[in-house]
């Protein structure tokens, strides 16, 4: 049994130290994201994490797409809009190769390191600005925007713990 294993999921293992409450969330979302993608694909066969059980995407995409989604996301927080190198990187989701897992890991970590730290700094008299996402422009708020980073990120996870259970039953037949 793994140390995190023992221990309650992040959100009941209370407040973030020096981190307004409103802001938490978002920061347990990731370190849940971070133990859960960790446990399920441990033992997972380099071919099974690009693996497409049931033509479902794979284990692989879905933590791509994770921490590319977060990145992107994050640059909409600040106001900023998204680069070329972005949109390159989010075109390249679809067909990036074979990433390790453990190439897998190290890209989330960097993209929730990154925005953590984006969070920390955010001023909580914030939550309520506007921002907007896309080529289209289309309207949130800053509290929007970090709802959707911690359930687009839950959302995910659960698609890859789906696609690695399944891609561990097919290798084991």
């Amino acid at each position: 049994m793994k140390h995190t294993d023992a221990l309650p999921e992040p959100w009941m293992r209370g407040p973030i130290k020096g981190v307004h409450p409103l802001l938490t969330p978002v920061l347990y979302s990731f370190q849940m994201a971070r133990e859960d993608l960790e446990k399920y694909t441990a033992g997972l066969p380099p071919a099974r994490i690009w693996a497409a059980p049931h033509g479902l995407a794979s284990v692989g995409f879905h933590m791509l797409h994770i921490a590319g989604s977060t990145n992107r996301l994050m640059t909409y927080l600040q106001g900023e809009e998204l680069t070329a190198a972005q949109l390159d990187a989010m075109a390249a989701e679809e067909s990036p190769g074979e990433p390790s897992r453990e190439q897998l890991l190290a890209a989330l970590n960097h993209a929730f390191s990154d925005a953590e730290a984006v969070i920390r700094a955010t001023d909580p008299a914030t939550l309520g600005d506007a921002r907007t996402v896309g080529r289209k422009r289309l309207p949130t708020t800053v509290i929007g925007l970090l709802t959707h980073i911690a359930e687009h990120t839950q959302r995910h996870v659960g698609q890859a713990i789906v696609a690695a259970k399944l891609a561990q039953q097919a290798n084991a037949t």
